[in-house]
């Protein structure tokens, strides 16, 4: 029981961490974007990321495959049921979550901060550095949230994925096979795991919030 456990523990980190490592730099780099564009130029973006916010994961799930699969348009890549293939569908999903967290920490920043940096001679590297060394902890948090959808998601990992053992069972699609089967003790014990995994981010989040007051008030 261990080793399944461990094995289907370390798929399922593997995915989430890939997935907020590139949703982190696809949702921070957009959210900066929106923060900094023009008003009138944000509103249809800002909606399409708010849409997507709210998106079924089955429905990215199906689209998805329906793209990766063997006669689809992205067939010839082969991703489906594949973990690289889970990876994009949940990317999908928690990119316009850090987008949508990123945009909303940045315009929480004071409104003429960008313009006393550019007047102080900043270039847009540099205000950009800035801004989100000051909005640090609201940017850990939004990548945090991503990292929470991904390891917590299961629609799209059932579809894309195919819960294949061994390949791209992860702990949310187990969870589901084995109440289906009433193995109800064996998915007590993933469920057990998984929330012993979002145990631990959300006390990483805290204790990275609470050392960023301190370091700030100091």
């Amino acid at each position: 029981m261990t080793e399944p456990v461990i094995d289907v523990l370390a798929r399922s980190t593997a995915v989430a961490l890939w997935t907020t490592l590139i949703a982190g730099v696809l949702g921070i780099s957009l959210g900066t974007a929106l923060a900094l564009a023009r008003v009138g130029r944000r509103g249809i973006l800002i909606a399409i990321v708010n849409t997507g916010m709210a998106l079924p994961t089955v429905v990215v799930g199906l689209s998805v495959a329906l793209l990766l699969w063997r006669t689809g348009p992205l067939g010839d890549l082969g991703l489906i049921y594949t973990l690289r293939g889970v990876v994009v569908a949940q990317v999908l999903l928690a990119t316009p979550l850090v987008t949508g967290v990123t945009l909303a920490a940045l315009r929480q920043l004071p409104r003429e901060l960008p313009e006393q940096l550019r007047a102080l001679g900043a270039n847009r590297i540099q205000l950009v550095l800035r801004m989100w060394l000051e909005a640090r902890l609201a940017l850990l948090a939004a990548v945090m949230a991503g990292f929470g959808l991904a390891i917590s998601e299961v629609g799209a990992a059932m579809i894309v994925g195919g819960n294949i053992h061994g390949h791209t069972q992860v702990m949310t699609t187990a969870i589901v096979e084995t109440v289906s089967r009433g193995e109800f003790g064996v998915a007590i014990t993933y469920g057990a795991v998984l929330l012993g995994v979002a145990f631990l981010v959300n006390a990483v989040l805290a204790l990275a919030q609470r050392r960023g007051s301190s370091w700030a008030d100091g």
